[in-house]
């Protein structure tokens, strides 16, 4: 089992979430694989904004699990860049991706994610296989 940190995207813990099995999410077969993960405070905002009050037990046990990414100075550089980057090639994503993505850049992690149509997208990132 790899030692490698994963940020995951939320895209992956909506898919947990809603999967009766869990065997068959993405997030579980990324445990098969790895043993630590992290997300961005981002993703832990756009998870908690969605939650309605009786799921907020199951997602304030996961997040207790997993390291949370603060947004900082860094991952603001990053976003600037990313943002730059896309509008460049005017192949702009959403700006919760685009600091999720600058999150994982920040701190040298590979992402997780289901929305490889966006983050695909951006160069340099390094995306977890699933």
């Amino acid at each position: 089992m790899e030692t490698t940190v994963v940020c995951l995207d939320t895209s992956i813990l909506i898919d947990y979430y809603r999967k009766k099995d869990k065997r068959k999410s993405a997030f579980f077969q990324l445990t098969n694989r790895f043993k630590l993960f992290s997300v961005s405070i981002v993703t832990e905002y756009e998870i908690m904004v969605g939650t309605k009050t009786d799921q907020e037990e199951f997602w304030k046990k996961f997040f207790d699990k997993v390291t949370i990414l603060p947004f900082n100075k860094s991952v603001n550089d990053w976003a600037v860049s990313i943002t730059k980057q896309l509008k460049s090639s005017n192949k702009l994503i959403e700006v919760p991706d685009i600091f999720i993505a600058a999150t994982a850049k920040a701190h040298n992690l590979p992402l997780a994610t289901l929305n490889l149509k966006h983050f695909e997208r951006i160069k340099d990132l390094a995306i977890v296989q699933i």
